[in-house]
């Protein structure tokens, strides 16, 4: 209790910090930012490039349409979280079957880690408008392709990465001692993956998870901006940027909403580590007294 209160006190110390780094921005730097010559090298903090804090929040209550900025961050927010959770779903599913597959066959993870790898090198808003032409081709069970579905994939191909990667690891980390043992009582490999290294791998598997779930929104609002989807967070910061002529407190919001979601999906990570928690630690870690309770 007293570590999480640490960390919640720390993190409104650290936002209170970041806020007030901002504010001393906009005091000290001139609106029209400071350049050596032709470079600049601190920018502009006039209201249409930097608005004030309290500016980015009392516009959330001015109108936009039927309603207020603040509902519509809400509503689009949140059409892009359902599509970061599912992509943070099939990211995992997919990242989690790859693992075990390499670590069962040694010359698979030999001929496909190097291209599971490599495919994190291709640029997402290059490849976001190649899977919407592809989806568009596609009908699954006589319903055509929807856009979001385009969104989903393309998430999930960010998502899926550190998690086959880090529960690779993980599946390997046990030791041969321990391999061994459980192969000396006539376990096959199914029952050894069972009881040794699934539990093996949850350490290493939860921080990849927490950096799945950072690309799953990642890739959701850079494929809804990419592919034009209306609906989401990614689109409604184009909508807002289109509209930061003189004041960007609208577009600021958009993208701390963005951010936000972010906390919001590896907080359901965090819930999936509580349910884990006894695996949680190293085979052989020794627990504090009382951990399990």
């Amino acid at each position: 209790m007293r570590l999480r209160t640490a960390r919640a006190v720390y993190a409104v110390v650290v936002l209170v910090l970041v806020l007030g780094c901002w504010e001393l921005v906009k005091l000290v730097v001139p609106e029209s930012g400071v350049s050596i010559g032709d470079q600049r090298i601190l920018p502009r903090t006039g209201d249409g490039a930097l608005p004030h804090v309290w500016a980015v929040v009392t516009v959330l209550g001015e109108r936009d349409g039927n309603a207020t900025v603040g509902l519509t961050l809400v509503r689009t927010a949140g059409f892009t979280l359902g599509l970061a959770l599912l992509a943070l779903l099939i990211g995992t599913v997919i990242g989690v079957l790859l693992a075990v597959v390499m670590q069962r066959f040694a010359f698979v993870e030999r001929g496909l880690l190097p291209y599971i790898i490599v495919s994190q090198t291709v640029p997402l808003i290059a490849l976001a408008p190649l899977v919407a032409g592809w989806g568009g081709k596609i009908v699954i069970a006589g319903e055509p392709w929807r856009p979001w579905m385009s969104i989903a994939v393309i998430a999930s191909y960010l998502a899926f990465f550190p998690v086959a990667v880090g529960m690779l690891r993980g599946l390997q980390s046990p030791s041969k001692a321990s391999v061994e043992l459980l192969h000396s009582y006539s376990a096959s490999w199914w029952e050894t993956l069972l009881h040794l290294r699934l539990p093996a791998a949850v350490p290493h598997l939860l921080p990849a998870l927490r950096l799945a779930a950072a690309a799953s929104v990642i890739g959701a609002v850079v494929a809804e901006i990419s592919t034009g989807t209306a609906g989401g967070i990614g689109r409604q910061i184009i909508v807002f940027s289109q509209q930061a002529t003189g004041d960007a407190s609208r577009l600021y919001a958009a993208v701390l909403a963005a951010a936000l979601l972010g906390v919001v999906v590896t907080a359901v990570v965090g819930m999936a580590e509580l349910a884990l928690r006894r695996y949680s630690r190293p085979v052989g870690a020794t627990r504090p007294p009382g951990a399990d309770r």
